[in-house]
């Protein structure tokens, strides 16, 4: 039993992703953003799309769902928490559940900030994470519906699984958010490596991700925020992480 991923971009800045159950043959889009750029990377395998793994209900991450639904008479599994918010949803999941592909299991994780009900699926199996806009290279999403608490727990637990992770997140906004770490956590060595990597992945045209989440624990200021140089940085020395995070969120909003 494995898993394989293809990685594809979509849209303006979004990256696509098909995960291919090689037991069974099932493939699933994490998300849906763009019909020709998913039907392109089907092609491309040679696979057939079975099932979509929605993580939140933004038009970027849900458009092609009725396009996709229609031609492959696919199973759409989403967020219980957001199911009055995104049509054709055929099955619900929440934090603590699982979902499967053919002989995959995907542990279902709440990741509510940027949406409520947002939710990350991780192949613990395979060590594959795919995050969407709970959690991006050096960064999180914007905080459009939570609050900083409830998104820093959801961060925290992340966090916890293991260093050898393969995260894969919604968008490539890797070189900004490096740009904005450097600016709140500029002596971070673990930071200034990953920057420097970054630079060249781009510069020869290759994707940031996936990335390791050991190295995003280590320069991710988001995933720092119980840190003393970052509470430290925003004059917040002794208050609590999601302070912190907060106060990071925040000024990244304004960078």
């Amino acid at each position: 039993m494995s898993l394989i991923v293809d990685v594809f971009a979509a849209r303006s800045d979004n990256f696509g992703y098909l995960v291919h159950d090689t037991a069974t043959g099932r493939t699933a889009a994490i998300d849906a953003p763009e019909a020709a750029a998913i039907k392109t990377a089907l092609l491309h395998r040679g696979w057939t799309l079975t099932d979509i793994f929605i993580t939140h209900h933004h038009i970027d991450h849900v458009e092609a769902i009725p396009e996709l639904k229609a031609e492959f008479n696919v199973r759409v599994v989403g967020p219980r928490g957001e199911a009055d918010k995104i049509a054709d949803l055929d099955e619900l999941v929440a934090g603590g559940e699982t979902v499967t592909l053919g002989e995959t299991v995907f542990d279902v994780y709440d990741a509510p900030g940027h949406t409520l009900g947002h939710i990350v699926f991780h192949d613990k199996a395979g060590k594959h994470l795919f995050t969407a806009d709970a959690l991006f290279s050096l960064g999180v999403g914007r905080m459009f519906e939570g609050t900083p608490g409830p998104m820093w727990e959801g961060v925290k637990a992340l966090r916890e699984l293991p260093d050898d992770t393969l995260v894969y997140c919604g968008h490539e906004y890797t070189a900004s958010n490096a740009k904005f770490a450097l600016s709140v956590d500029p002596d971070n060595a673990a930071l200034q490596k990953r920057a420097a990597e970054i630079r060249e992945l781009q510069a020869s045209g290759r994707f940031t991700i996936p990335f390791l989440l050991g190295e995003d624990k280590a320069a991710n200021p988001f995933l720092r925020a119980d840190a003393p140089e970052l509470a430290k940085h925003f004059g917040l020395e002794g208050a609590a992480p999601a302070e912190v995070f907060a106060a990071i969120r925040k000024s990244k909003d304004t960078f």
